[in-house]
């Protein structure tokens, strides 16, 4: 009898915080980009990505929101 032990694990990585204007509550706030990477491990080993992907979160109403990567990277850039 063999045993896997396997799973997957997100991480948030913070990228940066914009003074933008919020899309839900429309106020101008910082805006913090966020990258979410979720991970197969193996033996709580990570081996390699399943998911990437990539959200913005109104500091003053708390509002989420995906962006693409494209979108991402452009506003790491500035």
């Amino acid at each position: 009898m063999m045993l896997f032990i396997f799973g997957l694990r997100t991480a948030v990585h913070r990228l940066g915080a914009l003074p933008l204007r919020c899309p839900s509550c429309g106020n101008t706030a910082a805006q913090v980009l966020s990258e979410r990477v979720t991970r197969f491990s193996l033996f709580f080993v990570p081996l390699f990505r399943v998911r990437t992907r990539y959200g913005m979160q109104c500091a003053f109403c708390g509002a989420s929101y995906d962006v693409s990567r494209e979108e991402a990277n452009r506003l790491a850039a500035r």
